[in-house]
């Protein structure tokens, strides 16, 4: 039993016979003097609703609740696709007699109740001049009201079936705890109700049903709101302090814990890890709004697991909706007009855009979308509202979902001998409302192959990686949920980027746009859009650390991430990297250009660790570089991994 306890049942008895009535039908009903309300929570052992456990024993799939259910407490768990607004529902009447002054109470207890008409007290019945009840909307009771259309997830739905939905019937405090687009598990009295009217007529002794809710809980933890204490839930946050506290690679290891029964791509997670974090949204003195949102494209070849990563994604997110380019219409990804069964008004219903607001929207086949349907997500990338204006409905409906886009180049496969202008087959406008836009490409390479077959072999025969695969599975990775928890953690930081840091991003973001100048044939478009998402990035990184303020770390490899997905794009032409040359000849070239210009002798590896990244080298691969070199006598190194050349080495 849970409620708000304004006066207890003694109380309520004390004020119901403080004053005697005389007429039994003027005694004031039990609903009118009570203060609370009486909900009824189902057994789960201690465990939360919601989680896991209660999920698998106590939840029944939607679709087995069938007539033997009628009167019984159940519980599902679905995703809402519509709900109403809410609306008051008349629980108590009251109506006065116009000749006696008579107050009598009328409890309502189905969907509908015929007005009394007749005066019943002793008076008017004595005189016998029955007199006219006027109704009383302040001696009346209305309690809120709310109706949600509850859809059964997709992993209960069976093999050439479509879901099926069931209607909840929400009352009191409970209202405006479901969103649309929300996973949720409701607990409730399933009950029928008969038609009324006309169509009663037609239906005879068939009756509708409906669950009227009696505890509802969140299937996934949304962001900033974390109201469940249960063992289970102070357990996840216990993994967590743990897993921050002793992980020296936080930022990789969450990584890792995105898909990790995927081989390699491990920029492309982390790609995805900030894109689940975001930034925070900023709103100017004047009204204006700047998105926080990090949207990304996976452009590359069929069988590189972008489906699989999209799908990955979904779950994880606390608000995820995934569909695909060609079953995807404009009107599905934004919102239609339909008529309210209820009212018979023309209502809207939110698409999978408006269902993800606040989440993420995974867009598969991206490629396939007519370009007529692809023009209506230009609004919701950037303004992140979706304007509507048909059937006599003029409004703006909140769209501020994130866009996680998966296509296959304009070939099916990638044509190197094209420019990756004609590859992508996307316009501009639309690609540079990508912070991200990745390229995976399906190159042969033996050892990559053979690293690849073991890994899926692995998997397929025990359901975990290889122990010796480059990204093993250990105790260190997080499980969804509580990469969830991280991630809702992280989402409830702020971080400001300080002012010494704005002349460093502005020169990195005009060396971008020279470049850009100086190319023959740019591989991207460098906008004003890229500097906000150099913004962005170093605000979800610093996020990552659950830290307040971005520092230099956080840009630099914002900007790494960027120059990646560019080199991506850089190296489909001639398939074996920058300038055709392997990644330790461009280290050696990097760190030796960079002795050369400061006149030092001496190259500290940090300071060469600050070289590489920014030009997508990883640290592994510098420390192969300096080893390699200082077997061949062109450098030496010393304990601390410290470039030393020797006088005779470098041009004077």
């Amino acid at each position: 039993l849970r409620g708000t306890f304004g006066l207890n049942a003694s109380e309520n008895e004390n004020v119901a016979t403080a004053a005697p009535v005389t007429d039994t039908k003027q005694r004031v009903p039990r609903e009118l003097l009570r203060r609370y309300e009486v909900h009824i929570r189902p057994p789960t052992g201690g465990t939360a609703l919601g989680s896991a456990k209660a999920r698998i024993t106590k939840a029944v799939p939607l679709r087995e609740v069938r007539a033997a259910s009628i009167g019984q407490l159940v519980t599902v768990r679905g995703i809402a696709t519509r709900v109403s607004e809410v609306k008051p529902l008349l629980s108590v009447g009251a109506y006065t007699c116009e000749s006696c002054g008579f107050e009598i109470y009328q409890e309502i207890t189905g969907n509908a109740y015929m007005p009394l008409t007749e005066c019943p007290s002793t008076r008017c019945q004595v005189n016998n001049t029955p007199g006219k009840l006027l109704f009383q909307t302040r001696g009346s009771k209305f309690v809120k009201f709310q109706e949600v259309k509850l859809q059964e997830p997709a992993d209960e739905v069976p093999v050439g079936n479509i879901p099926r939905t069931m209607t909840i019937h929400v009352k009191g405090e409970l209202c405006r705890a479901i969103r649309p687009g929300d996973a949720v598990a409701v607990a409730g009295v399933f009950l029928p109700v008969p038609f009324t009217g006309f169509r009663a007529m037609r239906a005879g002794l068939v009756a509708n049903t409906f669950l009227e809710a009696q505890c509802i809980e969140q299937l996934k933890q949304q962001p900033g709101k974390s109201t469940d204490q249960s063992a289970e839930n102070a357990e996840i946050n216990d993994r967590i302090s743990r897993f921050y506290s002793e992980t020296d690679d936080v930022y990789g290891q969450l990584a890792k814990s995105i898909c990790p029964e995927i081989f390699g791509h491990e920029d492309v997670k982390k790609a995805l890890l900030v894109l689940m974090v975001g930034a925070p949204s900023r709103t100017m003195k004047d009204g204006m709004k700047l998105r926080g949102d990090i949207h990304v494209c996976l452009m590359g070849d069929p069988g590189v697991a972008k489906s699989q990563l999209l799908k990955y994604v979904s779950t994880i997110a606390p608000r995820g909706v995934y569909t695909t380019g060609r079953g995807a219409s404009g009107v599905g990804l934004t919102a239609s007009i339909n008529k309210d069964p209820q009212t018979g008004q023309m209502t809207l219903e939110g698409g999978a855009l408006v269902l993800a607001d606040n989440g993420i929207c995974c867009i598969d086949e991206f490629d396939k979308m007519e370009e007529s349907e692809r023009t209506s997500i230009h609004e919701v990338m950037e303004q992140q509202t979706v304007s509507i204006a048909k059937a006599g409905i003029t409004t703006t409906l909140n769209a501020r979902a994130t866009v996680l886009a998966a296509a296959n180049p304009a070939y099916s496969r990638y044509d190197v001998r094209r420019s990756p202008a004609e590859n992508m087959a996307l316009p501009a406008s639309l690609l540079s409302r990508f912070d991200l836009m990745w390229l995976i490409l399906d190159r042969a390479d033996p050892d990559l192959d053979a690293a690849l077959a073991k890994h899926v072999l692995q998997v397929h025969k025990v359901s975990v990686s290889a122990p010796d695969a480059p990204l093993p599975m250990s105790e260190d990775l997080l499980e969804p949920a509580e990469l969830r928890a991280y991630i809702a953690k992280a989402r409830s930081f702020v971080p400001e980027v300080p002012k010494d840091l704005n002349e460093y991003i502005a020169c990195a973001y005009a060396e971008m746009r020279a470049e850009e100048a100086a190319s023959e044939n740019p591989h991207s478009y460098t906008t004003a859009r890229t500097l906000l998402g150099i913004l962005r990035l170093s605000q979800a990184l610093a996020r990552l650390r659950l830290s307040h303020e971005v520092i230099q770390s956080d840009v630099d490899e914002a900007l790494r991430l960027m120059k990646m997905s560019k080199i991506s794009l850089m190296e489909s032409r001639d398939g074996r990297g920058r300038n055709a040359t392997d990644p330790i000849s461009d280290i050696y070239g990097i760190v030796r250009d960079y002795a050369i210009r400061s006149g030092s002798q001496e190259v500290p590896f940090q300071k060469a660790v600050r070289l590489v990244q920014p030009r997508g080298y990883r640290e592994e691969q510098l420390r192969t570089c300096l080893e390699e070199y200082a077997s061949l006598n062109v450098w030496s190194l010393d304990d601390n991994m410290n470039v030393l050349f020797g006088e005779a080495d470098l041009p004077a």
